[in-house]
């Protein structure tokens, strides 16, 4: 399922993961790309995104269980890269514009590199 920012059509995300808009990789898969976050609240912060347009974790279905598991695979890849897999790790989705969300583009973050609070920020 898609949302209102089709690829093609201004979507940031979209933009970055077709390579129109610079970004430094932490790693990528056929189905998802993770890049380092321009605005990290902590010391380890990289989004990982799926390739194809999904606006965010509410337009999710059964159908996208393979692509999770490789956003997850993706995740746990960074926290081992970024040397957090041990010390621990946060994985967030934000849903809508409400939750601190900017970009209408599914993205998981991964945060990590130093004690986190809650409620996150």
């Amino acid at each position: 399922m898609s949302g209102p920012y089709e690829a093609g059509q201004g979507c940031l995300f979209c933009r970055i993961v077709a390579g129109e808009v610079p970004s430094r990789e932490a790693r990528s898969s056929a189905s998802a790309y993770a890049f380092y976050d321009i605005r990290p609240v902590a010391p380890v912060h990289v989004l990982v995104v799926p390739r194809e347009h999904i606006t965010d974790a509410s337009c999710l279905g059964s159908e996208h269980g393979q692509l999770l598991a490789e956003m997850m695979a993706l995740a746990k890849e960074v926290a081992q890269k970024e040397g957090v897999a041990e010390s621990g790790y946060r994985l967030v989705f934000n849903v809508g514009p409400g939750s601190g969300s900017e970009v209408p583009h599914l993205h998981l973050h991964v945060l990590g590199g130093r004690r986190l609070g809650w409620p996150p920020g």
